[in-house]
């Protein structure tokens, strides 16, 4: 498959998914939107990625590209109705350009959390195999607030009742990050937007051990991420 993938950071990327793609011998078109890069055309590609993001869905008039970008993600999921995969940002966007809302949390969710399976996302065959409950990795002060319309809430907790959602049959948003490798949090710890967050959820301390609090975690990440990997390929059929 040809891999479509828009980035709004050049370190927070497809992480551990590039991996499985490559192993499976898929190929990824990388956008970095935050660099003015253009939308390609979008019918020569079989899936679209959209990764998280320092900035919210709402600051258009700072980041101009956020208006292409909403087109584009509409008319792949709308339109085309082709596999569309977004991790926080990406998954505030699907949501956003779909007529659904986004906005500001009471507080923001940083550090290790534990996400559940709805109902919904119990019966969901992306979740096939994966336990109901789920440990992540959070970094975010949004939250979907309002579903678009043919959204489903598939897993949620108390910090955040849209944790995972299907659009459709075809688009899958995460709030939590899936994608994290043994180097996300140092090279997210250095982005000023990114270190404030941490500190005012964590503390400075906690936040300077953030490293090695998810580190006996990763493979337990890994193992769930390439859970959900193989049954979305398996459920669009390649």
């Amino acid at each position: 498959m040809k891999i479509l993938v828009f980035q709004h950071l050049r370190v927070e990327h497809s992480g551990i998914f590039a991996e499985f793609w490559r192993e499976a011998g898929h190929s990824e078109h990388i956008v970095e939107l935050d660099e003015g890069e253009a939308i390609p055309d979008l019918d020569g590609f079989d899936m679209l990625a959209v990764m998280g993001g320092p900035m919210d869905v709402w600051q258009e008039d700072a980041h101009p590209w956020l208006k292409p970008e909403k087109a584009a993600i509409r008319h792949w999921a709308r339109e085309l109705e082709r596999p569309y995969l977004g991790i926080c940002l990406g998954h505030q966007l699907l949501a956003d350009a779909l007529g659904g809302k986004v906005g500001l949390m009471k507080a923001p969710e940083v550090g290790l959390a534990t996400v559940e399976l709805t109902q919904a996302g119990r019966a969901d065959r992306l979740f096939d195999g994966v336990d109901p409950a789920i440990e992540t990795l959070q970094w975010h002060g949004a939250e979907v607030s309002v579903l678009p319309e043919d959204g489903e809430i598939l897993a949620a907790n108390a910090a955040c009742p849209v944790q995972a959602m299907r659009v459709g049959q075809n688009a899958y948003g995460f709030q939590y990050h899936m994608e994290i490798t043994e180097r996300t949090v140092g090279d997210w710890s250095k982005i000023p937007e990114y270190a404030a967050s941490l500190k005012q959820a964590l503390g400075a301390d906690e936040a300077g051990r953030l490293a090695q609090t998810v580190a006996p975690h990763l493979p337990a990440f890994r193992a769930t991420a390439q859970r959900i990997n193989d049954n979305f390929f398996a459920a669009i059929g390649r």
